[in-house]
């Protein structure tokens, strides 16, 4: 069997057996691909553009955008090559950058998400503060320190990672590299625990970031019922709920696939979880946060209509 200093590339799980249904993949992850690219390269336009949009809300919702965007050409280009050309390889170099961006731009995105239900809390529980905790400087840094967490936390995981040992062969039970099936791989009893001390670090950090939404979303519910009028109280839940809707989404097809017990588990449900967590979440959030913010959606209808260099002060162009 190949060891770690001696392989070159690694086998992925074919997505079918037949040709007709490698190219029905292919037409569906480009499909999915593109619903992605151009619902959060709108997003990014718009936020861009509009100066009605330059709002800490929308200053991370462009930063979240970016992070789908990755999540989206990280992994997809080489599963629908590989659909396209019934090929299921990957280069050792291919599959250790892929594990590197995917937990960078997943972290990224949780971390982002964390900080937006921050704003949220402030917004509504000390909205005489807002100005002062959500500034442009302190914004630019919870995003810097976004980004900075899911770097770091990426390069130990791939460091760890690839630095083990390879005996068991070079096939992944996934199409795309992930790094629990690369751990099956290993034959470093010590290394494969300090992955797993990596990965408890890890989960532990992301069930504090959950504690900590699930607690601002309790305070920010007791204020919102506390406002008299019933027009702003929905006001106040429809600035919530877009929020509310990705992070349920991102936890629960994350927690689902990671999480299942193992008598369910099974290669055609742990590749639909896949394509759930990779490309349906990043696909579907455009569409979330725009639906309840109209200023969001008349600046898309403007970037839309072509009428965005007539009546948008972009600062990019």
């Amino acid at each position: 069997m190949p060891n770690s200093s001696s392989m070159t590339k690694f086998l992925l799980l074919a997505l079918a057996d037949r040709w007709e249904l490698q190219l029905l993949h292919f037409w569906l992850f480009l499909g999915i691909s593109l619903a992605a690219l151009l619902g959060n390269g709108l997003i990014l336009s718009a936020v861009a553009c509009d100066q009605h949009l330059h709002t800490p809300r929308d200053f991370f919702l462009l930063h979240l955008s970016l992070t789908d965007l990755g999540c989206i050409c990280t992994t997809v280009p080489k599963a629908m090559h590989n659909s396209l050309w019934g090929t299921t390889t990957i280069s050792y170099t291919g599959c250790a950058a892929q594990v590197f961006l995917l937990i960078f731009f997943f972290g990224t995105e949780f971390s982002l998400l964390t900080i937006m239900c921050y704003d949220r809390y402030v917004a509504i529980c000390k909205p005489l503060h807002y100005g002062t905790l959500l500034g442009s400087r302190a914004c630019a840094h919870m995003a810097a320190a976004a980004w900075a967490t899911g770097f770091l936390n990426a390069l130990l995981h791939t460091a760890n990672t690839f630095s083990l040992p390879l005996c068991q062969g070079n096939a992944l039970g996934q199409f795309f590299c992930e790094i629990p099936h690369i751990l099956k791989l290993s034959c470093s009893h010590s290394g494969y625990l300090r992955e797993l001390g990596l990965i408890a670090g890890t989960a532990c950090l992301l069930f504090g970031c959950f504690i900590f939404i699930i607690f601002s979303y309790v305070q920010i519910f007791r204020a919102v019922l506390r406002i008299p009028s019933q027009q702003g109280r929905h006001k106040a839940f429809s600035t919530c709920l877009p929020h509310l809707a990705v992070v349920s989404l991102f936890l629960s097809t994350l927690f689902i696939a990671y999480l299942k017990p193992v008598s369910i588990s099974s290669p055609s449900l742990d590749l639909s979880l896949s394509v759930l967590y990779l490309m349906v979440s990043p696909a579907l959030n455009p569409f979330i946060y725009s639906l309840r913010n109209q200023e969001l959606k008349d600046a898309l209808r403007k970037l839309i209509t072509g009428c965005s260099s007539k009546t948008i002060n972009c600062p990019f162009s």
